[in-house]
């Protein structure tokens, strides 16, 4: 496993396109003082020593030695030696709806971005459990196993967007299906549970079905509803408009809460609707934290391996070769053709 110890750092690397448009605009200033004097390319002749090249490869030499010195301060690490422990909890599958339909914005800032706000407060609480992460829209796929790694969860919620599946739709019962197949087949004592965060509409197979199937096998069913039974039309992205229907009239996105409720209904779980509070977060929280717990296998890795020193070395001879390049050219280095003027 790769982190980084010390990810602080990495927001150092925000100054890096300042540095080089601080960098081009000089350029640019520089040329155009040049134009003040004369025709450029008779100045060029005036001023032999004088490279266009050698600067900029300085530059971006220290550009990249700054880069590589940040991601040794962050200090990159690989797992070394792997432990099994064994803790109190849950698991659970975050089944996530991306239709495009999840971009409207009856809640703030749209249902999917408040999707991804809830779960990812619902992550942090749940350090002891092991979670998945199935998104859906016209299909379903996993995107993250199940797994206890919860930094790993956030980063892959986080990452989710509408483009992650071209298929339209709302294949909530194939998502259902996926989250029982992924638990594996083995019977367990832990508490299992789906938690289905849509918008409910234009469903296209039998989702109640699918969640009486799961609660077959021990697996609660929860469902979120995410927008307003009023509906919200569908930015269209890139543009200020909204999506169309073929006969040009703006399509209404409406939370179908009653197919929410019945699918909730037949998996024995709760529905609850997400808005603008933390009230579907806490409805959430209460649920789990009642569930059965049992005892989880959890592999962590106990020892991790320094790599800092790499990005320090690659950083120190980056910097040798840049300070042995004069700015401007040398008559005895010249004939060395290691740059063009």
């Amino acid at each position: 496993m790769f982190r980084f110890a010390n990810p602080y750092f990495l927001y150092l690397l925000l100054v890096v396109p300042f540095l080089v448009g601080l960098f081009l605009y000089s350029r640019l200033v520089q040329k155009q003082r040049l134009e003040v004097f004369g025709n450029p390319d008779l100045l060029k002749s005036l001023m032999p020593e004088v490279s266009v090249i050698r600067p900029q490869v300085k530059f971006y030499l220290l550009l990249l030695a700054y880069i590589l010195i940040i991601f040794g301060l962050a200090r990159p690490q690989f797992g070394s030696k792997m432990e099994t422990s064994q803790r109190k909890g849950v698991e659970a599958i975050l089944a996530i709806d991306i239709s495009n339909s999840m971009m409207a914005q009856d809640v703030d800032p749209n249902r999917l971005e408040r999707t991804k706000m809830i779960l990812s407060k619902l992550v942090d609480q749940m350090a002891d459990d092991k979670l998945g992460i199935i998104v859906f829209a016209g299909d379903a796929f996993v995107q993250l196993p199940i797994t206890s790694d919860n930094v790993s969860a956030k980063m892959f919620l986080s990452s989710i967007t509408p483009g992650l599946i071209q298929r339209q739709g709302t294949a909530i019962g194939s998502a259902i299906d996926l989250g029982i197949r992924s638990f594996g087949d083995q019977q367990s004592e832990v508490g299992r549970a789906i938690i289905v965060i849509t918008d409910g509409e234009n469903h296209e197979d039998d989702a109640i079905e699918a969640a009486k199937l799961a609660q077959d096998k021990g697996i609660v069913v929860h469902v979120v509803g995410v927008g307003k039974p009023d509906g919200s039309p569908i930015p269209e992205a890139g543009t200020m408009s909204f999506k169309k229907d073929r006969d040009g009239n703006v399509i209404v996105s409406k939370l179908d809460e009653t197919m929410c409720q019945k699918i909730a209904a037949a998996g024995k779980g709760i529905y609850v609707r997400a808005d603008n509070s933390n009230m579907a977060l806490k409805v959430l929280s209460k649920e789990i934290n009642n569930m059965q717990q049992g005892n989880l296998e959890i592999k962590t890795y106990s020892q991790y391996d320094e790599k800092f020193f790499v990005f320090a070395w690659i950083a120190l001879l980056i910097l040798i070769i840049e300070a042995f390049i004069l700015v401007r050219q040398n008559k005895k280095l010249n004939k060395i053709k290691w740059f063009d003027r």
